[in-house]
């Protein structure tokens, strides 16, 4: 899985990564790489973390690579939101774009690909942190699909399928 990240967003979602961002840019960026790299070791995704450049950048997009996350600064006079649709066109299969910033988010899922506000992802990274991976969670509850007798006419489940991007979002927050 492709895991593209709107780096100051996530920053200024997070009550942690906040602390570190106020005694500077640069702190805020290492806490937020130093928290992926940990994250990245563990479930080995792909992660790219793109940060704004468009005030005070360079004149073209600079691109580095830390702890196996790649960083990419967009250029000046583009925003980090911009470069994150065109990768999330680029690389339609597999990924997962994080951010709060609801026009990215809808531009990313117009893409095919799969938004997480920045919360829920930072959420599930930390848990994921303290819980050994592990594979899909099963069922506590008896399994009588394997005895005919129990089988009836009635059927289970909710009334109505969850809707496509619900399902697709379910399918990538597992992976996570």
């Amino acid at each position: 899985m492709h895991i593209i990240i709107d780096g100051y967003n996530l920053i200024r979602q997070s009550d942690v990564l906040r602390l570190h961002e106020r005694q500077g840019l640069e702190a805020g960026r290492k806490a937020l790489v130093h928290l992926l790299a940990g994250y990245r070791r563990t479930r080995g995704h792909r992660i790219t973390v793109v940060f704004d450049g468009w005030l005070g950048g360079p004149p073209q997009e600079e691109r580095d690579r830390e702890a196996g996350i790649d960083i990419i600064y967009s250029r000046r006079g583009e925003k980090a939101d911009e470069v994150i649709k065109r990768l999330a066109r680029q690389h339609a299969d597999e990924t997962l774009v994080v951010t709060s910033d609801r026009p990215v988010m809808d531009a990313a899922i117009r893409a095919g690909v799969t938004a997480v506000p920045s919360r829920e992802f930072e959420t599930r990274i930390r848990q994921s942190r303290s819980v050994p991976a592990q594979g899909p969670a099963s069922p506590d509850k008896d399994n009588d699909d394997d005895n005919p007798s129990s089988r009836g006419t009635k059927k289970k489940g909710p009334s109505r399928k969850s809707s496509k991007r619900d399902r697709m979002k379910h399918r990538s927050m597992e992976k996570l």
